[in-house]
């Protein structure tokens, strides 16, 4: 009896992680995608808060996804070894990792436009800053649409082989 008291609660609250884990997916790719489309050259008010919103999402959600991530590995997935053995995952985490860290240069310029904007200025923005960054986007983008193409390849044991 204990047993079926605990089963729907654990169903449950792995249902509830992967679900953090796929909205948050969702909400980077979706966050990335608007500052693509958003940036450009001398944004009024309105538009520079709204990318910089953007990334706060983008943030927020880069952490949910981390952190659901790691729970699901640990606690809801299929143990801690089918992942950590399959090199697809450690490609997967790598990708991630890479993601983030080109994340890192635009999201420390948007907390700079943070600045001007509090004080009712808006930022400057170059041809070439937008250049730049929708570059570092597209990248981030293209890692972005490839995690889950790995993730899919490893629920289908692909990789786990190759160890």
């Amino acid at each position: 009896m204990v047993l079926g008291l605990t089963q729907p609660s654990f169903v449950t609250q792995s249902a509830l992680v992967a679900y953090v884990h796929y909205l948050s997916f969702m909400l980077c790719f979706g966050a990335l995608l608007y500052e693509r489309i958003s940036l450009k050259v001398s944004p009024n008010r309105s538009e520079a808060i709204s990318i910089v919103v953007a990334d706060v999402i983008y943030g927020v959600a880069g952490v949910a996804l981390l952190v659901s991530g790691i729970y699901r590995v640990i606690k809801f997935g299929q143990g801690s070894e089918f992942y950590t053995n399959n090199p697809i995952f450690w490609v997967k985490m790598g990708l991630f990792a890479a993601v983030g860290a080109l994340s890192l240069y635009p999201t420390f310029t948007y907390i700079l436009w943070a600045l001007p904007l509090s004080k009712g200025n808006l930022p400057e923005v170059s041809t070439e800053l937008v250049k730049r960054f929708r570059l570092i986007i597209n990248f981030e983008l293209v890692g972005f649409a490839l995690i889950p193409l790995l993730a899919t390849f490893m629920a289908r044991g692909i990789g786990s082989s190759i160890l």
